[in-house]
């Protein structure tokens, strides 16, 4: 670390740009990431484990669809939870309980003997892995902002590399050991999430939003040290810190919510007032009420739609003109099923390098926009029966293009809010989003069921529309843009 003026000063992004990414960012992504696969693992066998049970248990077409809907009322609870948890009591206590909760209800619900306890362990499940979002936005807290975009995306890739191993390990599982087995396995990444906690460092935005800049000091030398460059030369100091003395001394690059002295210290008290108030409040305070409400919106109208996609791949794929589904055929030939689901995992990797593409060149903004729109266009022929291998092609077109989306969305949600209320802001969006992932089977499937396939696909393509347009209303770009530990006033935000 360099020489320099006691008074010079700088904030964690000024040295996380200085330090860049490197191997300490790589350890972060390996870490994260197997949080990621871990979710997408125990999600992924929803559509193996409810056909196997419901024979065993002689459940019928309800019982089945609420092994899955279950799991996404758990995730809406730990969502929210575990968003204020890392809020309040740090990244690293946040994800380690969410650890512990999936990985232990997760290997005991292989061992349910019955329906309820069954529903009972995967609720559980739910909880933890609704503790997601905190890990996606530790490893944001890591990244350079001129590489964030592209990393972001590489972190969400992990999310396929589950989904395809998951196809896999239940392709070679189900026929040869059953259920039980794979619920016990693909708990396992939980659990190397806690073998690795001890050397997980704690988030130094979130330390030095906190007031604990030594300890924030300590975590940027070490990644210093790793990455084989310097900090900058000065004295650490929080992001907040900087805003409220530009908010005392005004420039015209810089405009923030009070431009006078004395509104600057209402600014000040305003900031410790926050202290005291809900987390939730502070996400529908009026400067964070327009991209909260968006942002809600848009998650619920991903994940209807993302989740819906897959379930519409089996569904369209038995035959245009079926409306119902035979009894019989549903139990054929597992093998055909596993196969076709392990294909259509690997539509997300065309989605993974879109993303990667668009979204630090064209922005969040027109980056999902603009798969929105590629995806209403390959549902439009599908509202009328089409060919089989047509309705297979526009069905992996649309899924590429909701998966972009997907993906750019858990980008740019942490970007908008401020370390303070980052992941709890995270948590509740995906908290609205799983509401959809439980209405999506109820509603979208059942129309196909009840022999109203137009209507289905017309309420996808509602849905899709509206969120384009709630992506288009986003107040703010977020590309480039350093992360606020304060609330910006929305207007000046891009100014940053």
């Amino acid at each position: 670390m360099g020489d320099g003026s006691p008074t010079d000063k700088y904030t964690v992004d000024d040295a996380l740009n200085a330090l860049g990414f490197g191997r300490f960012q790589v350890l972060v992504l390996a870490y994260a990431g197997m949080g990621w696969i871990s979710e997408a693992m125990e999600m992924m066998l929803l559509s193996f484990i409810g056909p196997a049970v419901q024979s065993l248990w002689d459940l019928s077409a309800h019982e089945q669809s609420f092994i899955t809907s279950i799991v996404f009322a758990g995730m809406l609870v730990g969502a929210y939870s575990w968003g204020i948890v890392s809020d309040k009591h740090g990244r690293r206590k946040g994800f380690l309980i969410t650890a512990i909760i999936t990985s232990a209800a997760g290997f005991l619900s292989a061992f349910a003997q019955n329906y309820v306890y069954l529903l009972f362990f995967r609720c559980l499940v739910g909880v933890g892995l609704g503790g997601g979002p905190v890990l996606s936005s530790w490893f944001l807290e890591f990244v350079p902002a001129p590489s964030r975009g592209i990393w972001m995306v590489i972190f969400s890739a992990f999310w396929t590399v589950g989904t395809i191993f998951e196809a896999s390990l239940a392709w070679f599982v189900m026929p040869r050991l059953g259920w039980r087995w794979l619920l016990a396995l693909s708990s396992l990444p939980s659990l190397v999430l806690l073998l690795f906690y001890g050397v997980a460092p704690e988030s130094p935005r979130y330390l030095c939003m906190k007031g604990r800049t030594s300890d924030a000091h300590n975590v940027l030398k070490k990644i210093a040290r790793l990455n084989g460059t310097d900090l900058p030369s000065g004295t650490l100091v929080s992001d907040h810190h900087i805003h409220l003395h530009k908010m005392i001394v005004p420039s015209e690059d810089v405009k923030f919510l009070s431009p006078t002295r004395n509104q600057a210290e209402d600014g000040m008290s305003s900031v410790n007032s926050h202290k005291g108030l809900s987390s939730l409040f502070m996400l529908l305070s009026p400067s964070l009420l327009k991209s909260t409400l968006l942002l809600w919106a848009v998650f619920l109208g991903n994940a209807f739609s993302y989740y819906g996609l897959v379930l519409l791949t089996t569904e369209l794929s038995k035959g245009g003109n079926q409306c119902s589904v035979n009894d019989q055929h549903s139990k054929d030939s597992h093998d055909v099923s596993y196969k076709d689901v392990f294909i259509t995992s690997f539509a997300e990797l065309p989605g993974l390098l879109i993303s990667a593409a668009t979204v630090d060149k064209l922005g969040r903004k027109l980056s999902m926009s603009t798969m929105f729109f590629f995806c209403f266009m390959f549902l439009l022929p599908l509202v009328i029966n089409q060919p089989a291998g047509l309705t297979t092609s526009l069905l992996f077109g649309a899924r590429i293009c909701i998966t972009a989306t997907f993906t750019i969305i858990y980008i740019y949600a942490p970007e908008v809010y401020p370390t303070s209320v980052r992941t709890t802001g995270v948590g509740v969006a995906s908290s609205i989003g799983r509401i959809g992932g439980m209405l999506c089977p109820l509603v979208a499937v059942g129309l196909i069921h009840g022999c109203h396939r137009a209507a289905a696909l017309l309420l996808f393509e509602a849905i899709i529309v509206v969120s384009g347009i709630c992506v288009v209303l986003f107040p703010i770009e977020t590309k480039g843009r350093d992360l606020t530990d304060t609330i910006v006033a929305p207007k000046y935000a891009d100014e940053l």
